[in-house]
């Protein structure tokens, strides 16, 4: 198989990235430095830091000219950054040595990568917002058409007492939602321009360097930091924590998708399942599947990229090459799971029958933690658990309904003790509560 599922044609459509996976190839990765070039020429140019002319000039050579990336290979191996042989090709393609001299003007390479970077990590972001706004979408209207749908809720893989599958769905959904309600104060915080110079000091952009950093962020649709973030990974790590939360979120679909497939289970279908080479009878749960290995990926490149943000001194090869091998593959795990996410969404389906049946099992003690609530109105709380849990045990022995031995003993017990339209609690209502928010997006 190839180095990365993400680049390969057998596994393209079991981690298919989408457009995401177009922002972080080699052309793209050239395409967006040079834009940042051409953009800081044009400020400069504007501010009288570089003879307007040549600004122009660069511009416009920035939005036309192409570099092959084998081109510059080796003087990135030399250097260990890409930017000194970008430079030195941009230059020679322009044929304008008169204005080629002013291209990278009081720049260091650090500037251009790590601005060019949240160009595109910028737009992953929009990508991955559109991806959450169809899932919420999707799961909202779940939500409200299953609000009542009674299931068994399960702590440690057991049943625990009676939710709906709207509940579920919006515990699902309820993250993704907060993620869609905070990514305007990330890109505040974090999709920052990179201006500072050799050592982060601008010593080479005099006495205009702040404002020639402010009109690019502009130029670019960038923010402001307001000093030197060549150290300081923050940014960076600030959005993949937004990225993380979002597919711990997946994966927990995911995970519990998986389990209500199983064939001990069966209540829900996923619309679209894997076959076995030998197994006809197998529908396998292959997109949650998938998830869920793109998290545990995930969960192992972010340890690696906390490392990497410690960095010594003014700069750091060894931290700064450790970010460029693990970015990508995190925005790249999060595209994939939220394209699986994206269709299972619109296709799970509840088998209500089934969950009844499941509802129905194991002698209706799903209905205990109500018994004992109820027999609490009778006697001493404590009591009325020991009283609960001997019934529990006895209806296990017995293979008989935990109701039928407690209306026997307690014919006295309220008659929706154990309905489980009575057991459900606020199920419902945060199912529609998430279904409204929803909707608003």
């Amino acid at each position: 198989m190839a180095a990365s599922v993400f680049d390969s044609p057998l596994y393209a459509q079991l981690f298919n990235t989408g457009e995401t996976g177009r922002l972080f190839s080699d052309s793209a990765a050239i395409r967006a430095m040079l834009l940042v070039e051409g953009a800081l020429a044009k400020v400069q140019g504007n501010l009288d830091v570089i003879p307007e002319l040549s600004a122009v000039a660069i511009h416009r050579a920035s939005m036309e000219i192409q570099i092959d990336p084998g081109a510059i290979a080796l003087a990135t191996g030399q250097n260990g950054v890409s930017v000194p042989g970008l430079v030195t090709a941009f230059r020679a393609e322009m044929n304008a040595p008169e204005h080629a001299q002013f291209v990278h003007w009081g720049a260091t390479s650090q500037d251009i990568i790590d601005t060019a970077l949240m160009l595109r990590l910028r737009q992953a972001l929009t990508l991955a917002e559109a991806d959450l706004r169809a899932i919420t979408a999707s799961l909202g209207k779940a939500a409200k058409e299953h609000a009542h749908l009674p299931m068994p809720a399960r702590t440690y893989g057991q049943h625990a007492t009676p939710t709906t599958w709207g509940a579920v769905v919006a515990t699902w959904g309820t993250p993704l939602l907060d993620a869609l309600g905070s990514l305007a104060d990330l890109r505040t915080s974090s999709l920052w321009v990179s201006l500072s110079g050799a050592s982060g000091t601008a010593s080479a952009l005099g006495d205009k360097a702040p404002e020639t950093r402010s009109d690019l962020a502009k130029a670019l649709g960038l923010h402001d930091s307001g000093r030197s973030w060549h150290t300081d990974r923050t940014p960076i790590l600030r959005i993949v924590d937004w990225q993380a939360q979002i597919m711990v979120a997946l994966a927990q679909m995911a995970q519990t998708l998986i389990a209500l497939t199983g064939s001990d289970t069966s209540e829900i279908t996923l619309g679209v399942a894997g076959a076995s080479s030998t197994m006809p009878q197998k529908q396998n749960p292959v997109a949650p599947s998938a998830i869920m290995a793109l998290h545990h990926q995930f969960a192992g490149l972010r340890s690696s990229l906390q490392q990497a943000a410690v960095h010594q001194h003014q700069r750091d090869g060894a931290a700064w090459f450790t970010e460029w091998m693990v970015v990508p593959q995190l925005a790249l795990s999060l595209a994939a799971a939220l394209n699986h996410i994206k269709e299972l969404a619109q296709n799970v389906t509840p088998r209500p029958v089934q969950m009844h049946s499941n509802l129905e099992a194991n002698m209706g003690l799903v209905h205990a933690e109500a018994l004992s609530f109820a027999l609490a109105e009778m006697m001493p709380r404590p009591k009325a658990q020991q009283v609960t849990k001997a019934l529990c045990l006895e209806a296990l022995d017995k293979q008989t309904p935990l109701e039928t031995l407690a209306r026997a003993d307690y014919p006295d017990l309220p008659a929706d003790v154990f309905t489980h339209s009575s057991g459900i609690g606020l199920a419902a209502q945060d199912a529609l509560a998430f279904a409204a928010r929803a909707a608003l997006i």
